[in-house]
């Protein structure tokens, strides 16, 4: 029960990578806002955590804007008493075009989703902790970007990229207010973005397990577990760490 006492705000926190670091960390104890734009999906969350025993709340949350991260951070503090942890894995792929052709519209929410979400989330999560002791981020980058590239990704390699950059010079400038800050980059895995139109299951893993060195795709509970380890006091001396989670893909 490594975050008994502890809060911790997940972004994105509806489906996917959000909610399974959500239930992983409420599994050990720590009590959980989710923030998403999608309420339905947030209750989900919330719903599951609290049929594992856990404790959760949810708040409708854009992340794209200073005044909604501001009044997600502050209804984390006034639900649970405080915020011990962030992790900002809200994010959203940019439609795959070669960058002469790549929409200029999708390159600028590619950028303000990813690079400008977490920079918000981080601010309004930063100037909380800072003043309460300290506090641990993780931020969702992926192992597209500094890590590699592909044909046609542009527009999400330039704002995953960003999302790293950006966490290791907030990393340095916080150190020292006690907000310890790294970053996951994981590659494919289990949630809604790893699969193609109308794919299952099996042609997901036929199509990706050649491209794998591991020879699968990874489960969301592996991505969880590195994010909760990065968040505890067990990594007291990490900080400004982007860990690829990508089953050799960039070694």
């Amino acid at each position: 029960m490594r975050f008994s006492d502890r809060v911790v705000l997940v972004t994105g926190g509806g489906s996917g990578l959000g909610r399974a670091t959500a239930l992983a960390f409420a599994s050990e104890g720590a009590s959980v806002m989710v923030a998403g734009r999608t309420g339905e999906a947030l209750k989900e969350t919330v719903r599951l955590v609290e049929a594992g025993g856990g404790t959760a709340a949810f708040t409708i949350a854009d992340v794209t804007g200073s005044a909604d991260t501001a009044r997600m951070v502050t209804e984390t503090v006034e639900r649970f008493g405080g915020l011990h942890v962030a992790f900002n894995n809200a994010g959203a792929f940019v439609p795959p075009a070669p960058v002469a052709d790549l929409d200029e519209d999708a390159w600028t929410a590619g950028l303000t989703i990813n690079a400008t979400g977490t920079f918000l989330s981080m601010k309004h999560e930063i100037a909380h902790m800072r003043a309460h002791g300290g506090g641990a981020i993780v931020n969702m980058a992926a192992n597209i970007g500094v890590h590699g590239r592909r044909p046609g990704l542009a527009g999400y390699t330039v704002a995953k990229a960003a999302v790293s950059a950006l966490t290791r010079a907030a990393a340095l400038d916080h150190i020292g207010d006690g907000v310890r800050i790294n970053a996951v980059s994981p590659g494919a895995s289990d949630g809604p973005m790893s699969f193609l139109p109308g794919e299952s299951r099996e042609d997901r893993h036929a199509r990706v397990s050649g491209l794998i060195p591991a020879g699968r795709i990874g489960g969301a509970d592996e991505i969880a577990a590195a994010v909760l380890w990065l968040a505890s006091d067990e990594a007291g001396f990490v900080v400004g760490h982007d860990m690829v989670i990508d089953g050799g893909v960039t070694a």
